[in-house]
């Protein structure tokens, strides 16, 4: 396996015209239906009804938020942390879909509400979806539902159902439509920046790992060891 290091070079290194090609092969276009945005049912056979029935046995979104876009969208809305973000799951002791009250993990993701959906989605009286955050939403919002397939980096919502050299598509309605150049140029800039965010991300947590003998949920990102409302372990400030 490659070194993050060997990774982040050839990140660095992606022509953003050889990924707006295979964004532009691939084809996209959002159509507001909010489901990268929502809660969802690992078991669901795509019924409707079913889904709707099932909203509150549904698994949480899922979206990684690097600990500055965090801050951006706190000053962005006079949020606190924890309007904005939680720590991922993975690792965490949870029980029945309850906060998580112990445990590590290397990540933040977007808050969620009562229903797994994020925090920030609305949806208008004509079923499409809104983002309350739109123009200060994170790089993974930006570049759904494309990611790079390179070490380091992460799969939204699952396995890649397509894709074009080094780009991945992941399951969006949206797929197969028409796209301008312009518009795959600058989808293929952002994934480019978030393919190397995600990745130094991964090496400043790599960096800054410290073992904690503490209770309670520690998150472990670029920045050091911190609680769920953004207070670094160890010191007497918050980090926000």
């Amino acid at each position: 396996m490659d070194s993050l290091e060997t990774e982040l070079d050839r990140a660095c290194s992606l022509a953003v015209d050889d990924l707006a090609d295979a964004i532009e092969s691939i084809g996209f276009e959002c159509t507001r239906c909010g489901a990268c945005c929502k809660g969802y049912d690992p078991d669901s056979d795509g019924d409707e009804e079913k889904k709707e029935a099932d909203a509150t046995d549904r698994e949480p979104h899922t979206a990684t938020v690097f600990p500055d876009e965090i801050r951006e969208l706190q000053d962005a809305g006079d949020y606190d942390w924890r309007d904005v973000a939680r720590p991922m799951p993975y690792g965490l002791d949870e029980e029945d879909g309850a906060e998580a009250t112990a445990g590590e993990t290397f990540e933040w993701a977007l808050q969620t509400d009562a229903c797994g959906d994020c925090t920030f989605y609305e949806e208008r009286d004509d079923g499409t979806g809104h983002c309350g955050v739109h123009d200060d939403r994170p790089l993974i919002c930006k570049t759904y539902p494309f990611s790079v397939a390179l070490g380091g980096t992460s799969q939204p919502m699952g396995e890649a159902v397509d894709g074009e050299g080094m780009v991945r598509a992941h399951e969006c309605e949206g797929l197969g439509r028409d796209i301008s150049r312009s518009e795959a140029k600058e989808l293929a800039a952002a994934l480019k920046e978030r393919a190397i965010r995600e990745i130094e991300e991964a090496i400043a947590v790599r960096e800054n790992y410290e073992s904690r003998d503490v209770d309670g949920v520690v998150v472990h990102d670029s920045e050091g060891q911190k609680r769920p409302d953004g207070t670094k372990i160890g010191s007497d400030r918050e980090t926000y």
